[in-house]
């Protein structure tokens, strides 16, 4: 089943259940699926790449609202947007934890030999390729100049 389809029958499913949070969540999902098909000029669906690139930057882009609706003493406007976020993250692929992070960066960089910090950019670019939709790319920069320095 493909992205779209399941975010309309959970969108009917929130309809019927006046679930406002997850029906804004989904809404926003929707929106942004159609407004990438539309903007690649296809009539076909995005690839499952793009579609999780997608949910990782609405999720990103309300926990940082939610931050900074903390930081303003705005604790009333920062629950909706994280609480969103967490019905958004339920179509992302299952995050690895940090430790199996760390293993996989670790073999990238004893397999490429790398060493020091000028070697950064070829590991965050080998790492972000493997650990699409598994990983943060914060998550992932922490670990990388971790075992870098």
């Amino acid at each position: 089943m493909s992205l779209q389809t399941q975010i309309m029958d959970e969108i009917k499913t929130a309809m019927k259940a006046k679930d406002t949070v997850a029906l804004e969540s989904l809404r926003a999902i929707k929106s942004a699926l159609l407004l990438a098909q539309t903007e690649s000029g296809s009539k076909e669906a995005i690839s499952e790449e793009e579609e999780i690139k997608l949910l990782q930057r609405l999720v990103k882009q309300r926990k940082d609202s939610a931050a900074i609706f903390t930081q303003q003493g705005r604790p009333d406007l920062a629950e909706p947007e994280l609480l969103q976020a967490a019905v958004i993250e339920k179509f992302l692929p299952a995050q690895l934890t940090e430790e199996e992070v760390e293993a996989i960066v670790a073999k990238i960089i004893e397999d490429n030999e790398a060493s020091g910090m000028a070697a950064m950019g070829k590991v965050m670019g080998l790492a972000s390729t493997e650990l699409a939709g598994k990983a943060d790319g914060k998550t992932i920069s922490t670990i990388v100049k971790k075992l870098l320095s």
